[in-house]
Formats: structure tokens, C-alpha cells, sequence
């Protein structure tokens, strides 16, 4: 039985960046990554496969980085772990043996057992799965009337793409009174649902299902709270991820009340040599300090370099001091954009906040050839102007302007400091200097808390 390093169960973002990231500083260290599939996805880039890539193959992420550096991959089930011997137990019987182990097993869809009718056949979900993704692509082609159960990211993008060929009838059905209502505030929801609505999907809000109806075991209809019904070829339940567990609650470690696997701020579990990263390990909210829910590749990366970088004992202080949510996405040509505090996420915290806006184009003059309208909306303490969240839409633009906002977030920034941002600009690029959405935007916030107008 070889013995390893590092072992890092799982191959997605988390697995597969620690894994680089460790190589990278420590290139003597013998590291392992076991995976499921010979082959990964981009997660997210599934929604694309069904339309914009028109292809599996094209969203792959493959593992040629991380052997490039040095890494070994092996494709195996990992089964048990045994901690007190260091081993891990493979389900081609063969076993590794670790002297560091990393948990990056990922998320996997809320299996919806509360609707009845869940297990009849054509029912699917959204896996992070290379096969099983393929293999719905291919069964997808053959179905006209598709319904997809969540109107979060994953399923309006998904919508989105199934409905873009303009072959299929494709309805979405969500809960609440619009898409995307966990991530956006109320108006930028009800924005990205009207985009929803333009395209070719039917979009059914404040509505639930209340059975799935199947014919000789296979999907024929599906029926909602209200009485109507959808007839259905398929459907795609989309209504949440829970962490991928299994494996660590086998082996003994902690998890929270969120099931997922109790880490500190190093990413380091209970137990001596284990640690935890990506969807699978407990997040905490930067603004909250509680525990959160969020699962993104992006905050799963931060996480793995800084579980990497200080997995042989600590190099640098960790700054990554929790999740800030940083989401976009494009609907209809509309790119949108949060971080951070809004009033659905606010209010449950019972955060204090004020909001400013201001909208624009991005381009100067605003006649120039593929100019967009951007608007930014800021949410600021009304006590000293700290920016506690933001949102920005418009062009494609507004996917950075987040991150630009998110990191001003991180070194709590206000929105005094904010008006001396200093910028660069250009016509074909960007917004005027003389009226760039950010710092507009932090100019209301500042009237707003000094009682004036500043237009």
C-alpha cells in the first residue's frame, strides 16, 4: 500500500485547486486526488451543455493542470476512511495510506421525496456528474414538453438554454413570488424574472407542485397546488444541493446543522491531519458571522488556497473571513450580478442597512456602438457608510464590477472612500469618468446619510 502526502477525496474545484495549490509550494510532496469519473465538469457551465456549447465534452475540466504539476489521479471510490491508521479504503479494494487527507466531495441535488411522484421515470436533476450529464443530455433530445420544479440560477439557466432552440415547451415553476428570490433583492429578482419571461420559457411563480403523475411509471403531467396542470415528457427538479456527506459521517467527523463537516478557519476538521473544503465543509457568513449555505466554485477555490498554501503548518494568516454569496449570471443578454447583504438576507440577519443607486450606460458617449445600460445599487450601513452588500445589471460588465465590490466589501470599505476610487477609463470600455456607476452610486449613499440630494 503506497502512502501519499496529501489524499484529497473528490476532484471538482475545491479537490482539484488544493491539489495545484499544494504541488505549487510544496513540490516534493507526493499528492493524490481520488475521483469518481475519469472525467470532470466545469459545474458552472452544465446549464450550457443543453445549448450554448451544444456539447459535454465542451464543458469538461480536466485533470492536466494538476498532473502537469506533479499530481496523481486515480479513479476509484473512496468508501471508508479509517483515521486512526491513515487509511483510505477504495472500492476496487485496493487502499491508500495518507499522512494529510482532504474532504473536497462537493454537493449533490436535494432529492424532492416530498412531492409525490418523485421516482417515476424522466424525473432528473442537475448532477456534477460527467456521465450522468451526458446521459441527460442525449435522453433531453428527445422530450418536447420539459418542466423544470426551482427557479433559482441552475434552473432558469437551464430553462433558458432547453428553451433557446425554440423546439421545446419548457416551463419553469417556483415557489416564491420570483426567480433567482434567494440571491437577488425583490427588484432585481422581478428584473431577472420579466427577463425569464422574454425568452421563450413559461414562467410560473408562487406556484407548487403538488404531484408528479405518471403513466405506465413514466411522467405524463405535472399537477400544481392550485389544480392546473402541466402535461410533461420530463421534468427537472431543481430545488437545492445539500452537502455531499455521506463519506465523512461514515468515518466519524462533525458536521453542523447544515450536515456539513465542521472546519475551522483553516479549513482543518476535529481530527488531527483532516481537512475539509468546498460545498462539502461549513461555511460562515462574512457579514453575519453565522453559519451559511453557500456553494459556489468561486468561494470553494478561495477556500483551497488557502487550505493548500498552509496545509504543512501555517505561512500566512488566513484573510478569506467568510462568505460574502458573490453570484452572476446572464438571462436574456442581461447580465446580473450580487454580493453580499440584501434585504431578504439582511432582514433574516437583522442587519441594518440603507441602499443608493444609480444607473448609466457603460460605454462613453452613450451613442457608441454596443453601449449597455448598467446600473449599481449599493447597501451601506447608515452609520458609517461601511458597504455591507451591492447589486449591478446591465451589460456584461456588471460580472466584474461585483468582484470590484466584493473585494471593497472584504477591506470594508466605505462609501466616503469609494468617491475617490480611482479608475481607468476609455470610450469603447467603460463609463465616462465623469459618471462611473460605483462611485455615483456611493455619492447618493453619501447624501442619503448627510440628508441631501446628490444628483
Amino acid at each position: 500500500m503506497k502512502k501519499y502526502d496529501v489524499i484529497i477525496i473528490g476532484a471538482g474545484p475545491a479537490g482539484m485547486v488544493t491539489g495545484m495549490t499544494v504541488k505549487k509550494y510544496y513540490s516534493e510532496k507526493s499528492v493524490l486526488i481520488l475521483t469518481k469519473e475519469g472525467e470532470g465538469l466545469v459545474p458552472c457551465g452544465i446549464p450550457y451543455v443543453f445549448n450554448k456549447l451544444n456539447s459535454v465534452d465542451d464543458d469538461k475540466m480536466g485533470f492536466k493542470p494538476f498532473v502537469s504539476l506533479g499530481g496523481e489521479v486515480i479513479i476509484d471510490t473512496a468508501v471508508d476512511v479509517k483515521f486512526d491508521s491513515k487509511i483510505v479504503y477504495g472500492q476496487s479494494g485496493n487502499n491508500y495510506n495518507y499522512e494529510k487527507l482532504v474532504f473536497a466531495t462537493g454537493s449533490q441535488p436535494v432529492k424532492a421525496t416530498f412531492i409525490k411522484g418523485y421516482d417515476l421515470e424522466n424525473i432528473f436533476y442537475v448532477e456534477k456528474s460527467y456521465q450522468y450529464i451526458q446521459d441527460l443530455y442525449n435522453k433531453l433530445n428527445d422530450f418536447k414538453n420539459i418542466v423544470i420544479v426551482g427557479g433559482g440560477f441552475i434552473g432558469a439557466e437551464m430553462a433558458e438554454q432547453l428553451a433557446a432552440d425554440g423546439n421545446r415547451k419548457i416551463t419553469i415553476v417556483e415557489a416564491e413570488t420570483q426567480c433567482f428570490a434567494k440571491a437577488f433583492s425583490k427588484k432585481l429578482s422581478a428584473i431577472a424574472t420579466d427577463q425569464l419571461r422574454n425568452t421563450n420559457v413559461n414562467v410560473l411563480t408562487s406556484s407548487l407542485v403538488k404531484e408528479i403523475i405518471g403513466k405506465h411509471n413514466k411522467v405524463e403531467k405535472v399537477m400544481l397546488q392550485s389544480g392546473d396542470e402541466i402535461f410533461a415528457d420530463a421534468v427537472i427538479l431543481s430545488v437545492g444541493y445539500k452537502p455531499n456527506t455521506t463519506l465523512a459521517e461514515k468515518a466519524g467527523l462533525p458536521l453542523n446543522v447544515m450536515g456539513a463537516i465542521k472546519v475551522d478557519s483553516y479549513e482543518r476538521t476535529s481530527v488531527k491531519d483532516v481537512s475539509a473544503v468546498g460545498d462539502c465543509s461549513q461555511t460562515i457568513g462574512f457579514l453575519t458571522g453565522r453559519s451559511d449555505n453557500v456553494m459556489l466554485a468561486s468561494t470553494a477555490t478561495a477556500e483551497a488556497r488557502v487550505l493548500g498554501f498552509n496545509m504543512f503548518g501555517i505561512k500566512i494568516k488566513k484573510n478569506f473571513n467568510g462568505v460574502l454569496a458573490v453570484f452572476s449570471t446572464q438571462i436574456n443578454g442581461l447580465t446580473m450580478a450580487s454580493v453580499g447583504i440584501n434585504e431578504n438576507t439582511g432582514k433574516d440577519a437583522n442587519v441594518d442597512f440603507m441602499t443608493a443607486e444609480f444607473s448609466g450606460v457603460d460605454r462613453h458617449p452613450e451613442t457608441m456602438p454596443g453601449a449597455s445600460s448598467l446600473t449599481v445599487r449599493l447597501n451601506f450601513s447608515p452609520y458609517d457608510g461601511a458597504i455591507f452588500g451591492a447589486e449591478v445589471w446591465g451589460g456584461p460588465s456588471a460580472a466584474e464590477i461585483i468582484n470590484t465590490l466584493s473585494l471593497a466589501i472584504q477591506k470594508y470599505t466605505t462609501v466616503y472612500e469609494l468617491t475617490s476610487f480611482q479608475i481607468g477609463t476609455h470610450p469603447l470600455l467603460t463609463s465616462a469618468p465623469t459618471k462611473p456607476a460605483i462611485i455615483k452610486a456611493a455619492e447618493k449613499a453619501i447624501g442619503m446619510l448627510r440628508g441631501v440630494s446628490m444628483l
